[in-house]
């Protein structure tokens, strides 16, 4: 069996998730929480990095990130949320990239406003993250995420539940394209519910 390190919070495990359940392989995965914060968790000896998610495969070697873990899941089950046609691939890949850099970017201003005490936050980087999320979703919500749901669709669904989770949905207000694409998404894969925290 296959086991997933990953904490409930994390949008990066949640596209993991997703993608393991449409790929039809979530019965083949054990999911096992992990503290990326906490020297003594097993997770710094799976993978060097600490980092969540990782995959420890069934001969104990691991694989990490959440985009060489789904790229290995896509290949296991050669089902496809990543597509095959180069043009739809690439596409797929682009999309998946804003989703995951929305996520960089909103993680990072995460540490600097809840990590760092308050007198130490740099004003100028949390504006430097913001304003890649601003782009990224005005972006979005002029083209929303169209066609057959593939690894784009799930990395921009994850960074926008990851948005709701930790800046209350701020993003809502001025991208309502964007809203109608979620809900849509979130009606069409049970899982993205499912793996609400």
């Amino acid at each position: 069996m296959l086991i997933l390190r990953y904490s409930p919070a994390s949008p990066y495990a949640r596209k993991v998730r997703i993608a393991a359940d449409l790929l039809g392989l979530s019965e083949r995965i054990e999911i096992v929480a992990g503290d990326a914060a906490d020297p003594a968790d097993s997770l710094r000896r799976q993978n060097p990095l600490g980092k969540i998610p990782t995959l420890i495969l069934e001969d104990g070697s691991t694989l990490y990130d959440s985009r060489v873990i789904v790229e290995y899941l896509d290949h296991l089950s050669g089902a496809g949320v990543i597509p095959v046609d180069p043009s739809a691939r690439f596409a797929a890949l682009r999309l998946q990239a804003l989703g995951d850099g929305v996520n960089d970017a909103a993680l990072l201003i995460r540490y600097e406003t809840f990590s760092r005490p308050e007198a130490l936050r740099y004003d100028e980087a949390i504006a430097h993250q913001q304003g890649k999320i601003d782009r990224a979703l005005d972006a979005l919500e002029a083209a929303p995420p169209a066609g057959q749901v593939d690894i784009g669709h799930i990395a921009v669904a994850c960074a926008l539940g990851y948005l709701d989770l930790r800046f209350a949905g701020a993003w809502r207000e001025k991208h309502p394209r964007l809203v109608a694409w979620l809900e849509k998404f979130a009606r069409a894969v049970s899982t993205f519910e499912a793996t609400k925290v």
